[in-house]
């Protein structure tokens, strides 16, 4: 590996392509609306825009995933998440609500209910091409800036960007409502803005990676509770990378951070004010029918051996099966703890990833109920990522990068077919991606693409569109990088 420098930036017109296909990847697919974890959220940001209120009584026997409270006007049910990602599709649930002029209230509230089902559906699509999608894409971008600045390989850079956003469940999290694919982006977000931020001099001096640091922790909260371990131990990170700053500079720096995120944090009291009538009130303190919610902190206890063999190796939910990739990061963390130059880097990123895996170990659901791949797990993916650009950079035969390349190809077929078909797998099956994915599903033609939902094409048509564009794209972005390899003066990719 070269000598880590944060000067050297991954090609701009690159990194905007590869923009352009993550974001269209997460959107051209989507995933089902009436799904609890979905519907809650979604259901809270219309009864946010619609009425004005937070209790989604009306729509409560549509989604087990529901809080309920006794008030003084009676019981109540409300979403039972964290507020972030109701919050990021309010706006667009107004928007879109306005310019169809239609309502939830316009439609009968029933689950068999095509109607119903195309007015979430829409929402729905629409909250993830403006949410998730955008964070999930911004984020490999970022990786692959950071890949290549420890590097010194854009195709290194790049190897460990599409593992992270295209070869693993990523992808498939990133067309729903739900908040992991999302925390993991901020996590992500925020580790680049410190790593960037506290290179030299020059960079301490602005006050831009303090406050996109403070807002990606902040709002990653307010996303998903959790992240609160995972950002602490990023935010101690920040101020090991800050130690060497003079002491004026250094308040600067804490003050817009931490500022940053008490602003971004400030919608989720605010929810809570307006919903519980206390900003330190949650709905989980409600939820309905899950038990095991009442285990320690909100179904939280202690790591499990068997749940973190289940959330690894197993092929129910184990990593291994939906990003196989991901092990040959395990082996460039290895090699950037090892390395001087990077061990500040390594040891976050597997601070992280340790955080992430016992938190998820110690869920009375670790499971994660209908999924594919350990959900929960989502937000550690990016750090493993990580260490697939250092592993790229240290090959140095052709064979091995081909063979590297060939893996990271299976990692985003998998995870094509994941994404087309279905990211809700059920609890039962002992081998989902194969079993549901491939030959369930797949195999015979039941996928969910955007020309099959709105513009009424066969779902095989929408599929090969997408091939059609992102395909070349793809080509594009690899021989863009292997040119700016050359330029570098750096060994080519192939």
């Amino acid at each position: 590996m070269s000598e880590p420098d944060p000067t050297v930036r991954a090609p701009h017109a690159v990194a905007l392509l590869l923009f352009s296909l993550v974001w269209l990847s997460c959107v051209w697919f989507g995933s089902f609306e009436f799904n609890p974890n979905n519907a809650t959220r979604l259901f809270g940001a219309l009864a946010l825009v619609e009425r004005g209120e937070a209790t989604i009584d009306r729509y409560q026997t549509l989604t087990i995933d529901k809080a309920q409270f006794a008030t003084k006007t009676g019981t109540h049910y409300y979403m039972d998440k964290a507020p972030g990602m109701t919050l990021m599709a309010a706006p667009i649930v107004w928007a879109t609500d306005h310019l169809a002029g239609a309502q939830s209230y316009d439609e009968v509230i029933d689950i068999t209910n095509p109607r119903l089902a195309d007015f979430l559906r829409l929402r729905l699509w629409l909250a993830v091409a403006f949410g998730s999608a955008v964070l999930t894409a911004f984020a490999s971008v970022l990786l692959f800036d950071l890949g290549t600045g420890i590097t010194g390989s854009p195709a290194a850079g790049l190897f460990a960007a599409l593992g992270y956003a295209l070869g693993s469940v990523v992808w498939g999290w990133s067309t729903t409502m739900f908040g992991h694919a999302s925390v993991a982006a901020l996590l992500l977000i925020a580790t680049w803005a410190i790593w960037r931020g506290t290179a030299g001099a020059k960079e301490l001096g602005r006050w831009r990676y303090p406050v996109m640091a403070g807002v990606a922790l902040g709002w990653a909260v307010a996303v998903e509770f959790q992240a609160a371990l995972g950002g602490l131990a990023i935010g101690l990170w920040a101020l090991w990378r800050s130690r060497s700053a003079a002491w004026p500079v250094r308040w600067r720096l804490y003050l817009l951070a931490v500022g940053a995120a008490l602003i971004a944090v400030l919608p989720m009291l605010a929810y809570n004010q307006f919903a519980f009538g206390t900003p330190f009130m949650t709905g989980y303190r409600g939820v309905v029918g899950f038990s095991g919610m009442n285990q320690g902190l909100f179904g939280l206890t202690y790591p499990k051996p068997e749940a973190l063999f289940g959330i690894t190796i197993e092929p129910r939910r184990g990593l291994l099966w939906v990003a196989p990739v991901l092990t040959l990061g395990l082996v460039g963390l290895v090699y950037l703890v090892l390395d001087r130059r990077t061990r500040d880097l390594g040891v976050v990123a597997v601070a992280v990833i340790v955080i992430v895996f016992s938190l998820n170990a110690s869920y009375a659901y670790w499971d994660g109920g209908a999924s594919t791949g350990p959900r929960h797990s989502v937000p550690a993916i990016p750090f493993l990522a990580l260490g697939l650009a250092v592993f790229y950079a240290s090959l140095r035969s052709v064979v091995a990068k081909r063979a590297a390349a060939a893996l990271l190809g299976l990692s985003m077929v998998v995870n094509l077919v994941i994404a087309a078909t279905d990211i809700f797998a059920p609890e039962t099956m002992t081998t989902p991606v194969w079993t549901r994915n491939f030959v369930g599903l797949f195999a015979h033609g039941k996928l969910n693409t955007l020309p099959n939902f709105y513009w009424g094409w066969q779902p095989w048509f929408g599929f090969a569109l997408y091939l059609d564009i992102a395909l070349p794209m793809l080509a594009l972005i690899l021989w863009w990088t292997r040119r700016a390899e050359q330029d570098r003066r750096i060994k080519p990719s192939e």
